[in-house]
């Protein structure tokens, strides 16, 4: 088995661009969720990926990797609950700014770090625990005025956006949980294949909730977000091979800037101030974790090192 240099710019860029095509493909599931249900959004978004995937399999070698598990059941409740997520973002996509939108999932690795030390039985120190508690403020900040009649009578439709794609991204953090127990097994070409087949399967559970013929444009917008999701996962799951996570994982938050300056050019959609705040706390304690992950990580590699020189 071959490993890739280690070359940090590839990798930053690589995840940058990564990035820039989730917005982007959020951008076009936005535009066709005026036309189309949530569900139905999910199955476009999930058989459209599924030829990159195939042809990205197929051009390194592991689509035989990709195929074969030895933990099936694990895939599928990994894909009933990423698949949940990914419909509920969606929907919020339907109803709230796409700016919103991205500053509510922010939130998913403070349930991630909340998920491990319940499910995983990972420890928790303080360092963390504040980052959590400093991101859930930033994340009350973001969805503070949705949920009350702060500033204005509340809107109830609002209001189910925000509380749907924060559950979308708890969902979403429990679906991580779920891959760190696939990657003790599976190689990441059949985590990355096997969601994808799921998910398209899973999607055609809502056939009968009303799908709808889409228009021509909007079957573009459709067939688009798959292609650029797909090619964003491939793109992402690149940028690891070539620097370590602590590194690259902060870029992550650049969604925030791609998502105001699309929204505003397609959208008209302007962000609060009380949203950009918010969003700057919940940022902040995603990078505080990440640079606890980093440390914890030199020390444990330290340690190692140690005990091979005198153990």
């Amino acid at each position: 088995m071959s490993f890739a240099p280690v070359n940090p710019y590839r990798a930053i860029a690589l995840k940058i661009t990564s990035v820039l095509l989730f917005v982007l493909m959020a951008s076009f599931i936005k535009a066709a969720s005026s036309e189309v249900p949530p569900g139905e959004t999910v199955f476009f978004r999930s058989l459209f990926a599924l030829p990159v995937i195939v042809g990205w399999l197929a051009w390194r070698g592991d689509l035989r990797t990709g195929l074969k598990t030895s933990n099936p059941m694990g895939h599928v409740w990994r894909g009933v609950i990423g698949t949940s997520a990914m419909g509920m973002s969606f929907a919020g996509l339907a109803i709230l700014p796409l700016y919103e939108v991205k500053a509510i999932q922010y939130a998913m690795p403070l349930f991630v770090v909340i998920l491990a030390a319940v499910m995983l039985g990972e420890t928790v120190r303080k360092v963390r625990l504040a980052a959590v508690g400093l991101g859930m403020i930033g994340v009350l900040i973001i969805l503070w005025p949705r949920l009350t009649a702060f500033g204005g009578a509340m809107d109830p439709r609002l209001a189910f956006g925000a509380i749907v794609v924060l559950t979308g991204s708890f969902a979403a953090a429990m679906a991580q949980i779920f891959v760190r127990r696939l990657v003790e097994t599976e190689e990441t070409a059949a985590i990355v294949f096997w969601f994808s087949i799921t998910a398209t399967l899973l999607s055609l559970l809502t056939l009968p909730f009303g799908w709808t013929v889409p228009s021509a444009t909007v079957a573009g917008y459709l067939v688009l977000a798959g292609l650029f999701g797909g090619v964003g996962q491939i793109l992402l799951t690149s940028s690891y091979r070539f620097a370590d996570a602590s590194i690259i994982a902060p870029f992550e938050y650049a969604s925030m800037l791609f998502a105001v300056a699309i929204g505003f050019a397609f959208f008209g959609e302007v962000p609060t101030w009380t949203m950009l705040f918010g969003a700057v706390l919940v940022i902040a304690a995603g990078v505080l974790i990440i640079l606890r992950e980093r440390y914890l990580k030199i020390q444990r590699g330290r340690a190692r090192r140690h005990v091979s020189k005198y153990g």
